[in-house]
């Protein structure tokens, strides 16, 4: 999900430190088979750093202090286990950073984006749910390091504990920060997720990359829809898209929501602008792949969906999240920013009755924007 913060805590029980003896030679040995085994669990890329991520706790902070993560309020929970992964796992000395990307092949993002009546749906968001399958690979990474070291403290994470995995991503060399608040490589652009293994054992530190190959570009904070970005990598996420489409409960803004189009789950804007992204290469996990068509579908025919379509149509999927009255809302705004329609018009003002009171304001602003009415506009 681009340009938000994706960490989400859990509490797990933690592995007590391991005694780890090894040589420097068998370390690198070590570090080189890292590499090897990350590629053979389908991982494009690994880095290695220490624990100390304690610059970015500071810009935590600030931006917490300003209240930019709105309604997130697990991002204000456990803020000091950020930027400490020694204090989420005990024992904690290096950081093990994992790449996956999974942009789909041969999907037009833009003929998607500049159809009025067609839905946007971030690409991250089509396939399968991330957060099992990436996890999944991450843990039998670890058992795989674990079996060539010997027995060491490794934990799998993904989504699901309190770290900063840009910043750890950064320090171990996976790429750069960009003005966008996404992690960007060179080579690979950001659409790909990120995972971590906390681990005892002292593998050699990978070299960060230190320049801002961003430059003077500022194509992300000027396409954004909704002007979310305060400046370069401030983002304040109570205008974010992704923000208002997933993490929000209640009404969405009403100035907000015509800058918002067809955009219905998340917004890649500040990733398709970005000039790194022509490097980017096609996932090679048909798991990532599109689902149910939801790639190429009308803002009208997701309308339509009844609770019980929906929970079929999106089970085991990220939109999932969003929950189907958020769903319904979702939709009514980008009806209400599609062009004018006698089809649409009448689903609107069908649905109207049996919706709830929070999804019936939307579909009111939207049957004002489908008639033409100053009201609500």
């Amino acid at each position: 999900m681009p340009a938000l913060p994706d960490d989400h805590p859990a509490q797990q029980p933690p592995t007590p430190p391991a005694t780890v003896n090894a040589s420097p030679e068998q370390l690198q040995h070590l570090r080189r088979r890292l590499d090897e085994l990350a590629r053979e669990f389908g991982f494009q890329q690994v880095g290695v750093t220490g624990t100390d991520l304690s610059r970015h706790g500071e810009y935590l902070k600030a931006w917490l202090a300003e209240g930019y993560h709105g309604e997130m309020s697990f991002m204000a929970e456990h803020d000091d286990l950020r930027w400490h992964p020694e204090r989420l796992h005990p024992g904690t000395i290096r950081v093990i950073s994992l790449r996956m990307d999974y942009l789909p092949p041969e999907i037009s993002l833009l003929d998607t984006l500049n159809d009025p009546d067609a839905a946007y749906i971030s690409r991250y968001a089509l396939g399968r749910d991330y957060h099992k399958m990436v996890r999944h690979r991450i843990a039998r990474l670890g058992d795989a390091l674990r079996a060539e070291a010997g027995q060491i403290g490794i934990r799998a994470l993904i989504d699901s504990a309190p770290i900063l995995e840009r910043a750890a991503a950064e320090a171990a060399g996976l790429g750069w920060i960009g003005k966008n608040c996404m992690l960007i490589n060179r080579s690979a652009g950001s659409w790909f997720f990120l995972g971590e293994l906390l681990t005892d054992l002292p593998l050699p530190i990978d070299t960060p990359d230190a320049a801002d190959h961003c430059g003077s570009c500022n194509r992300c904070i000027d396409i954004c829809p909704t002007q979310a970005f305060v400046g370069a990598r401030i983002l304040d996420a109570r205008r974010c898209i992704s923000y208002l489409t997933i993490e929000l409960v209640g009404p969405i803004p009403v100035e907000l929501r015509a800058p918002m189009g067809n955009r219905i789950f998340g917004c890649d804007d500040c990733q398709l602008v970005c000039p790194w992204n022509r490097f980017a290469s096609p996932t090679r996990e048909d798991g990532f792949y599109p689902r149910n068509g939801l790639d190429n579908i009308s803002l009208l025919e997701l309308f339509l969906w009844d609770e019980a379509t929906f929970m079929k149509k999106t089970e085991g999927m990220p939109i999932r999240r969003a929950g189907y009255e958020n769903w319904q809302r979702n939709v009514a705004v980008g009806l209400g920013n599609a062009p004018a329609s006698a089809a649409i018009l009448e689903a609107l003002q069908q649905r109207r009755n049996s919706a709830s009171e929070l999804v019936r304001e939307h579909i009111d602003w939207a049957i004002a924007r489908q008639t033409g009415s100053p009201d609500n506009i």
